[in-house]
């Protein structure tokens, strides 16, 4: 099991240099230039999708055999942002070659792949964590099934019915024929068995003389026994020279499968065991946080309140209005604490910023240069060329692989074998989410605090605070009316079982045989670029018709698009 969590991790180090050199292409630093030439788009475009699949399908083994709890968290980030990935440059490539499949051997060439490793599989989770809730469909209609009982049948089917009495006497008339059958072979084995004793007892015992016995014995028995060797020594060539494949015996047969199938089924046990460990590590950790830390965390939060609430008075001659829970309540004061900047960097900002205004003023006279050229260039150049989308996905994908490498990619495990969780890295998060909780009893009870303190002002000078309170009281107002209303419930009396049975009825929930991908068996379809390339010079627009594509290009498409 060691050396199969040391394999993973390195696959998933793999796949992160894999998408280090990706993000490079998706994430320049100037901003890239639209490209005219479609050859030269669609092959970038194809690339980028196949190194995806690639990732894609390693990252999801990583995610269905790593028993890490923490690491598979971080995988499923970056797998469900892959994934999202392709499905973007798929839209592109479609787009581009206005096809709905493409043609990659020309890529699977130079990166010295095969067609299988192109196969885009439908990911396990998508089954397995779905698991229970699929069932319970099932179960369900079942149940809605057995109380509807058997449905109706139409009139062409009442015609073909059979009733039981026809049934009993065509079963009948078939095991007589049956046993008529047997009857008949049986005499005459009989009636043989006859006709041969009476034969010999017509010709008397044999005469034959022992030597002649014994010769005709050796002769049979030689030619038996060199058939037998001249078999074997050719079985044995052909296997030798590779033209056969070496039988193995029954017990031995796909016993590497059969193991690395059990295997894997072990880990994913293991898996649930770490995850459960895992949940009742967050609680236990936090609550152990919440003992020995909470009471400093909650002194230190009012000190530092208190503090800022004398700072203010300071500067201003008044206590503060407390912010908002909206806002961020007490963490908006020290976030922007933070953010205010030290004068002496303001005085760099200050001389870096003049520096910009000056380039500023410079490419702003390059620019109207630069414009009045174009203009005599705009009616020359119509196609304005191919420039890549903004990606939904791109940017989670770089913040897994940021967490990646700050958090996992040096991290020294060799205290931690079995892979189980790791408690420093719970303790890290659950004092942050204990914080913020803390923080939210902190801010109810400073906000009385400060009410109480501008109250005893207020009464040494002699001031009321009615307009404050009206103020703040039409602001909230303001807050609710920006609520939004809540969708009717267009069923409120009718229950789930209900409405399932509805649906069974009509005829819109049926139970469907359950069919796969894999279950459609065919070949990839060699060399559509070769033949791109020499009728017309491009694949963007392949000679075959549009409906012309092999049953492993179904496969990828079907995956894609369901």
């Amino acid at each position: 099991t060691n050396m199969s969590h040391r394999l993973y991790n390195e696959q998933w180090h793999s796949t992160q240099l894999g998408l280090r050199d990706l993000l490079e292409w998706e994430m320049p630093k100037q901003p890239p230039k639209p490209e005219k030439n479609k050859q030269a788009a669609y092959d970038k475009l194809a690339t980028m999708y196949v190194k995806y699949i690639i990732i894609f399908r390693k990252l999801e083994e990583c995610y269905d055999q790593m028993v890490h709890s923490q690491k598979r968290r971080t995988i499923r980030l970056v797998l469900d942002s892959t994934i999202g990935r392709l499905l973007e440059l798929k839209e592109e490539l479609v787009k581009l070659a206005i096809l709905e499949y493409q043609y990659y051997d020309d890529f699977m060439a130079d990166m010295k792949l095969v067609p299988s490793d192109l196969e885009i599989p439908i990911p396990k989770y998508f089954t397995s964590e779905n698991a229970k809730v699929l069932k319970e469909r099932e179960k369900l209609l079942g149940t809605v099934l057995a109380k509807m009982g058997p449905q109706g049948s139409s009139d062409t089917t009442n015609e073909n019915v059979m009733t039981t009495e026809e049934a009993i006497k065509l079963i009948q008339i078939h095991e007589r024929a049956r046993q008529g059958r047997l009857r008949a072979k049986f005499m005459a084995q009989i009636r043989l068995q006859e006709e041969r004793e009476r034969q010999a007892q017509l010709r008397g015992a044999p005469k034959i003389d022992p030597n002649a016995a014994a010769i005709i014995i050796q002769k049979i028995w030689k030619g038996y026994a060199q058939r037998k060797k001249t078999k074997t020594l050719r079985s044995s060539e052909l296997s030798f020279i590779g033209m056969v494949s070496t039988v193995q015996p029954a017990s031995q047969k796909n016993a590497a499968v059969s193991l690395a199938k059990k295997i894997e089924e072990k880990r994913r046990l293991t898996q649930e065991q770490y995850e459960k460990e895992y949940q009742e590590a967050l609680v236990t950790v936090k609550e152990k946080i919440k003992e020995t830390d909470g009471s400093d965390m909650t002194e230190q939060m009012q000190d530092q309140i208190r503090q800022w609430f004398l700072e203010v008075r300071d500067a201003t001659g008044k206590f503060p209005d407390y912010p908002d829970a909206e806002d961020g309540g007490s963490a908006a004061i020290f976030k922007k604490r933070e953010e205010v900047a030290p004068p002496a960097e303001d005085e760099e900002g200050g001389k870096k910023g003049k520096g910009k205004k000056g380039k500023k003023g410079k490419e702003k006279g390059k620019e109207k240069g630069k414009k009045g050229k174009k203009g005599k260039k705009g009616d020359e150049d119509d196609d304005p060329g191919f420039v890549m989308p903004p990606s939904n996905f791109v940017p989670t994908v770089n913040e897994g692989c940021t967490i990646y490498n700050t958090v996992w990619q040096d991290r020294d495990e060799r205290a931690n074998l079995l892979q189980r969780h790791d408690t420093e890295l719970i303790k890290q998060d659950k004092r942050i989410e204990l914080e913020s909780e803390i923080r939210v009893q902190v801010d109810e009870l400073m906000k009385e605090e400060l009410k109480n303190l501008k109250l005893a002002v207020e009464r040494d000078k002699g001031k009321g605070k009615k307009g404050k309170k009206k103020k703040g009281k039409k602001g909230k107002k303001g807050k609710k009316g920006k609520k939004g209303k809540k969708e009717k419930d267009l069923t409120p009396d009718r229950t789930m079982e209900s409405l399932y049975e509805e649906l069974v009825q009509e005829g819109i929930i049926i139970r469907c045989p359950k069919v796969r991908l894999s279950d459609y068996e065919g070949e990839y379809r060699y060399g559509p670029s070769f033949v791109c390339t020499v009728s017309r010079g491009s694949c963007l627009f392949p000679p075959q018709p549009p409906g012309y594509c092999s049953t492993a290009e179904r496969h990828g498409t079907n995956a894609n698009y369901c």
